[in-house]
């Protein structure tokens, strides 16, 4: 894997990786001449701050801050410094390892395609590193991030049907793809109605793999390759970021590659409907009703609350083979942001067991989640007039919540299932997670899976 070398060399720089609790009492015991350099540099021990100093016989030294054991992020700061090679001289655990090693891989992530290489620093592999798992999730993130942070003129529906499909032909998986007025056909009319006003045509891309006698475990990724809003246009401001609105389907890609890299015992399922919600005279419009999958008939509140819209029909295309778990990930609501900003994916799960499973995770792994709840009473204001719902909410609050109340209609009660609400985007640069597209909380939704369907 790229940035990570077997051994040092004679001009590798040391790095001493110390907890944020400890920094002072490692600091005083510094030669004068590091502590000189420190005290010039208005130096904090805040996690993921890495510094460089005067070592033994004129050579470089770094001091890396982490916040303590099981921190992945602080490990980035060491990315953003020269592209020299380095190696951790601190002995770490061998879980502290590969979160460094992640940590460090993720922070050294650089959005290329339309940019010259650039140089970039080396790590040598820490000692006891879980190299399998660093290389699947960094290069699983990676793949998420390149398909968040591509413009949407180079990535429309068609482009991420066939990263879903390249994904499947990687790891021998197979993938069919469902495309315009054939959608119609296959029982998925939510997805063609939402891609039918874009001179680019809407479709639904089906990964499978794995045993089929394995727990069977399916994902539902948004992929709305770029949001105008449709008729209930976006101000400039609130569409400048909508090459985003795909990144729920880029989430589930990279956890399907995570389990696919490592193997994992289950029977993977992966549904990506596809589309731009674009401006046309064949656009859909306020106030259209559709007849879902399912059977349930929906009124269009507002164009622009399209993504419950296409996910409804692969939830329910989904929840037909009763899998063990089935877990959509999608951009859905500001409601959510508000709520919880923009690090902090909200999760939504009709199963006790399953959310705590992931908030364990998420804790351990540094991968956080938030859970928020499915609260019965606010069903009430999805009602229509004239359709079995809406897809707004009648009221202002609670966003999330309806958004994720909208969705529950096309889960079966009987139906393991779990909604999480993201932003799939870095507002700015931090340690680890470079400003741009994001991947957050796979890795706490995969472990999640391990610790439910195949431990023991």
């Amino acid at each position: 894997m790229d940035g990570f070398a077997p051994r040092p060399t004679a001009k590798t720089v040391p790095v001493d990786v110390v907890d944020a609790a400890a920094a002072k009492a490692f600091v005083r015991k510094l030669p004068a001449s590091a502590r000189a350099v420190l005290a010039a540099q208005g130096f904090e021990p805040k996690p993921g701050r890495a510094t460089v100093l005067p070592g033994s016989g004129g050579k470089a030294r770094v001091l890396l801050v982490r916040r303590g054991p099981g921190d992945v992020w602080s490990a980035g700061a060491l990315a953003r410094l020269g592209s020299g090679r380095y190696a951790v001289r601190t002995r770490l655990a061998p879980e502290d390892a590969t979160a460094f090693a992640l940590g460090f891989a993720l922070g050294r992530y650089r959005f290329e395609r339309y940019l010259a290489p650039k140089r970039r620093p080396t790590l040598v592999w820490p000692e006891g590193a879980d190299r399998a798992r660093v290389h699947a999730e960094a290069e699983a993130i990676r793949l998420g991030r390149d398909l968040i942070n591509t413009p949407a003129a180079d990535l429309g529906p068609a482009e991420l049907a066939q990263a879903t499909a390249d994904l499947a032909d990687r790891f021998g998986g197979t993938c069919t793809v469902i495309e315009g007025e054939e959608l119609l056909e296959a029982g998925f009319p939510t997805v063609y109605t939402v891609g039918k006003g874009s001179a680019r045509p809407p479709c639904l891309a089906d990964l499978s793999w794995g045993d089929p006698d394995a727990p069977a475990v399916t994902l539902v990724g948004k992929g709305v390759v770029f949001d105008s809003g449709g008729l209930d246009l976006k101000s400039a401001a609130g569409m400048k970021l909508m090459k985003k609105d795909m990144g729920g389907a880029a989430t589930v890609l990279a956890m399907a590659h995570m389990i696919m890299a490592r193997e994992l015992p289950v029977r993977l399922r992966v549904l990506v409907p596809a589309v731009e919600n674009a401006i046309s005279g064949s656009a859909y419009r306020p106030l259209d009703v559709i007849r879902t999958r399912a059977g349930l008939s929906v009124e269009v509140g507002n164009t622009d609350a399209e993504g419950r819209l296409i996910l409804c029909d692969a939830l329910a295309a989904a929840a037909e083979e009763r899998p063990r778990l089935l877990l959509d990930v999608a951009t859905l609501t500001g409601a959510a942001r508000v709520a919880l900003g923009t690090e902090l994916p909200a999760l939504f799960a009709n199963r006790d067991p399953w959310a705590e499973a992931v908030l364990e995770a998420g804790r351990r792994l540094d991968d956080p989640l938030w859970r928020m709840p499915l609260w019965d009473a606010y069903d009430e204001l999805l009602a229509s007039d004239v359709a079995d719902l809406s897809n707004v909410a009648s009221g202002s609050y609670g966003g999330a919540i309806t958004a994720a109340l909208f969705l529950r209609r096309f889960v079966p009660k009987r139906q393991d299932w779990m909604h999480i609400d993201t932003m799939a985007w870095n507002t700015s640069a931090k340690p680890g997670r470079p400003k741009g597209g994001e991947i957050f909380g796979a890795r706490a939704l995969v472990a999640a899976i391990e610790a439910r369907l195949l431990a023991g």
